[in-house]
């Protein structure tokens, strides 16, 4: 691999290259000299950016989090709108996207990267789970302080159920056999309608029948 080469953007461009690794191979197919390979550029040009491979990793992980913000704050602005089904049926498809999957099978097997993660941030040692978890219980939070969740629900409890059972969903789908080794999609999408299954089982309880909506 020729060692002049530059990069525009090199932490961009490794964190691109990883995903794209993770999607195809799964968490034993990324090495540091799969990562540039797959940039295209010189081993080196990672440890110039990062102190070792594990430190890559976990910001690699903290900057794909951090892009599951954006589904989180759609999840809470729907709060009082629609129906509680359709609104965590969408969040839950959208949280548990290709690259989240893929990132939460990395951490779970690699203790350096949780040690780190733990020291970036509070509760990083289970870095995407944990922003899931955050995302669906402010959600259920405010719709109980709405009326469309009943008083007495245990949010928590409710929360690690749909957060748990949906992770679980979207982990146990294979690659479609006919899918191209590099597609952006990685592990079959879940039929949403099993999505929706799980919600309405975990929330039918707690959901208050008749509820009005906002708008």
């Amino acid at each position: 691999m020729p060692t002049g080469v530059h990069l525009r953007d090199a932490r961009q461009q490794l964190f691109d290259a990883a995903e794209r690794i993770l999607l195809r191979s799964g968490p034993n197919g990324l090495t540091s000299r799969a990562v540039t390979d797959e940039a295209g550029c010189a081993k080196g040009v990672l440890h110039r950016h990062f102190a070792d491979f594990d430190a890559f990793l976990a910001e690699l992980v903290l900057d794909r989090a951090a892009e599951l913000e954006e589904q989180a704050r759609v999840l809470r602005a729907s709060a009082g709108e629609g129906s509680v089904v359709d609104n965590l049926t969408g969040a839950l498809t959208a949280l548990f996207g290709p690259v989240p999957v893929a990132i939460i099978p990395l951490i779970t097997f690699r203790d350096a990267l949780r040690a780190r993660l733990r020291e970036a941030t509070p509760g990083g040692g289970i870095a995407v789970l944990g922003q899931a978890t955050e995302a669906v219980g402010a959600y259920l939070a405010a719709e109980r302080d709405l009326g469309r969740i009943a008083p007495g629900a245990d949010v928590d409890a409710l929360t690690l159920s749909l957060v748990g059972g949906g992770h679980l969903i979207f982990a146990d789908r294979e690659r479609r056999a006919d899918a191209p080794p590099d597609g952006p999609e990685g592990p079959e999408a879940p039929d949403r309608a099993a999505v929706r299954r799980l919600v309405t089982a975990v929330t039918a309880a707690a959901t208050v029948r008749g509820a009005s909506r906002r708008g």
